[in-house]
């Protein structure tokens, strides 16, 4: 759940685990999200199924949050079993589609009642971008923050009190939820927007005819403690 408080300076946006920016290119970017660090986790999972041996390996992939009171974390997860003999470009492919898959069902699972009670996150404009742009800061270009045109701290904070935080604004889509400038355009509406070329080069993983990649968990739920649990997912 994004807050005013979260918003940071642009400078330090490749180097920050955490915060909050707005880009001219793909609209607010949540620092946590953008990390790809889960995507590391995933695509170092396919490696090590390519290198085990086995004809056949399963891969989890999942998401999590914790509650306000910082006791459960809950979750979504999906298994997929993959074919070994997968090309580096395959692996990059199937991982995008397990990310896009599951992100639809965290966020979903964010926006259903009762966890919507007490999160604004579920859909949050700002989350699936930020997903898609911590997949390619891993498979493509690792700070490509210049690129995207992040605002000042001070001109994000008038955008962000102009429009209302970010989650009011829904955005059930990977590409950018645009705010424009409203000194420049002050009765025009958020828009989606155009992801850069550098974020379009990998397309997630479809042929599930061919046996390559079976669903073996499709839209699986976890909770455990917030520290100290025993799952082994997220």
């Amino acid at each position: 759940m994004s807050k005013r408080s979260d918003i940071v300076d642009r400078r330090n946006s490749n180097n920050l685990k955490y915060g909050l920016i707005y880009t001219e290119v793909l609209g607010w970017i949540d620092l946590g999200h953008a990390q790809g660090t889960d995507i590391r986790t995933l695509l170092n999972k396919i490696d090590a199924g390519e290198s085990s041996g086995q004809d056949r390996y399963d891969v989890t992939y999942s998401q999590s949050m914790v509650d306000p009171t910082r006791t459960l974390k809950m979750g979504k997860f999906i298994t997929w079993r993959i074919k070994r003999g997968r090309p580096y470009h395959e692996r990059k492919s199937i991982a995008l589609a397990m990310m896009m898959s599951l992100a639809m069902k965290f966020e979903g699972l964010q926006q259903a009642f009762p966890i919507s009670l007490v999160t604004d996150s579920g859909f949050s404009g700002e989350d699936l971008v930020s997903d898609l742009l911590g997949f390619y800061r891993v498979v493509a270009i690792q700070n490509p923050f210049a690129m995207l045109r992040p605002l000042s701290k001070e001109d994000a904070l008038r955008r962000w009190d102009y429009y209302g935080k970010i989650g009011n604004w829904k955005n059930k889509g990977f590409n950018p939820l645009l705010f424009p400038d409203p000194a420049i355009s002050p009765h025009v509406k958020p828009r989606i927007g155009r992801l850069p070329n550098f974020m379009q080069t990998v397309l997630p993983w479809s042929d599930f005819r061919s046996g390559t990649v079976d669903v073996v968990s499709e839209n699986g739920n976890y909770m455990d403690s917030a520290k100290g649990g025993t799952l082994p997912y997220a």
